[in-house]
């Protein structure tokens, strides 16, 4: 690994620092995402060089060619984020859409909703305790710095036409070919949430 990191010139070198540290910070890259696309060719380049780097923290990265998208698989719990229980259902709610909505596109192409669409999903999964906008703002953020969607416009107040890119991220995120098993786990998640209410 050394020999082939000194074989690189030092702009690609500092790229390759610059590279790591992105997917240690945000586990995923993303082709369609226009300030990933070059770093996402980087690591296709140097995919070997990746894979024994990152081995050797104990990682591992994943390559889609297909979707585009570079994920950093971590084995240490400490690097694993932790979602709460707002943020859990609205990237479960974002995977769904993503799903519905490729039916009706192709994955060459970007998947747009608006910030209404989110609300109405809640809606239509009859989610009673929906998330404040202040709380949706703060898990959009997370979720656009994971680079899993691209938010256009995004301020401190979203206004529901506020646009959201989906990005082919979320299959790697929530990694399921059934999406019953995402309406699944909404139910359980909401169901939990029911029972700690009556509870306390």
């Amino acid at each position: 690994m050394l020999d082939e990191y000194q074989n690189l010139t030092q702009t690609q070198q500092n790229t390759f620092k610059e590279v790591a540290n992105k997917l240690l910070a945000n586990t995923f890259l993303c082709r369609d995402k226009a300030d990933n696309k070059e770093n996402y060719y980087f690591v296709v380049s140097f995919k070997s060089l990746f894979e024994e780097f990152f081995n050797l923290l104990g990682d591992s990265i994943e390559v889609d060619q297909n979707l585009g998208t570079v994920q950093l698989v971590s084995s240490f719990n400490p690097s694993i984020l932790k979602l709460n229980r707002d943020q859990t259902v609205v990237l479960l709610i974002l995977r769904i859409l993503y799903s519905e909505n490729l039916k009706e596109t192709t994955l060459n192409n970007n998947i747009v909703i608006n910030v209404e669409d989110i609300q109405n999903k809640y809606n239509y999964l009859e989610i009673k305790q929906h998330i404040n906008k202040t709380d949706l703002v703060r898990a959009l953020r997370l979720f656009r710095r994971l680079n899993l969607i691209e938010v256009i416009g995004l301020k401190d107040a979203l206004v529901a036409n506020t646009k959201v890119i989906l990005l082919p991220t979320l299959l790697c995120a929530i990694k399921t070919q059934d999406i019953n098993e995402v309406h699944q786990a909404i139910n359980h998640i909401v169901s939990e949430a029911s029972a700690n209410e009556e509870a306390n």
